[in-house]
């Protein structure tokens, strides 16, 4: 059974159509990348994962069945799936413990809390400075907050877009490190990314996608010998 299934998927803003009978299927303890040019939908998708946006027709079903497209934005967070955007939205005149702590959302008892913030913590690194105010962090430590954030709640879906844009070249590999840890059978996880190395180290499979259509599916180096990607993506 997939972690996450997308049937013919379409979403149209005005004329344009930013997805068009999109269907794709990602399965438990996947790290899935999907990259593309600027406009292929890569983040029409993820909005409409995460309930910002409704589609036209199609469906987004989660392991149990559940349609996430007639649920709001509310109920899909509560039914496990948490998102990460490109641009952090921590809280900055919190410490990176409390900002944790807001990520457990109400899905943790307060004794749960301390023991799930501390394996956060050591996950993402961010340890030694628990108490540092978030808004005091350099850029990379923001993104790993917010990716602990994210993590806290115990989610079955993480949705990541474009975690290590900005980053230098030593965060963005403490950054792959980091998701990497994160597989577990009972996660899927799915990024969106413009830095191909980065793809390269984390990524099981790859959907290439190109004017809201699966453009290639399989592995990045199936992708860099496809005419198709080399043409529209990837270039010569």
């Amino acid at each position: 059974m997939s972690a996450l299934v997308v049937e013919n998927l379409t979403v149209t803003f005005g004329r344009f159509r930013a997805l068009d009978a999109l269907s794709l299927a990602v399965d438990p303890g996947e790290i899935r990348a999907v990259i593309g040019p600027n406009g292929a939908g890569k983040t029409t998708l993820l909005d409409v994962i995460s309930g910002i946006t409704k589609p036209v027709s199609g469906r987004v079903l989660i392991g149990d069945g559940i349609d996430l497209t007639t649920r709001s934005e509310a109920e899909i967070a509560k039914a496990g799936i948490r998102r990460k955007f490109q641009k952090p939205s921590v809280f900055p005149a919190l410490t990176i413990r409390e900002n944790l702590e807001i990520g457990c959302g109400t899905g943790l008892s307060a004794t749960e809390r301390p023991a799930r913030i501390a394996e956060i913590l050591a996950e993402t690194g961010l340890a030694p400075r628990e108490h540092a105010q978030a808004g005091a962090l350099a850029h990379g430590e923001k993104q790993w907050l917010e990716i602990g954030m994210v993590l806290a709640s115990n989610p079955r879906i993480i949705l990541l877009d474009e975690p290590v844009a900005g980053l230098s070249d030593s965060e963005t590999e403490r950054t792959a490190a980091l998701i990497r840890s994160l597989r577990r059978l009972d996660r899927a996880i799915l990024v969106i990314e413009h830095d191909m190395a980065f793809v390269e180290a984390i990524a099981d499979r790859v959907t290439v996608l190109h004017e809201g259509r699966t453009l290639f599916e399989g592995s990045l180096h199936g992708a860099r010998a496809d005419s198709r990607v080399i043409e529209v993506f990837l270039g010569r």
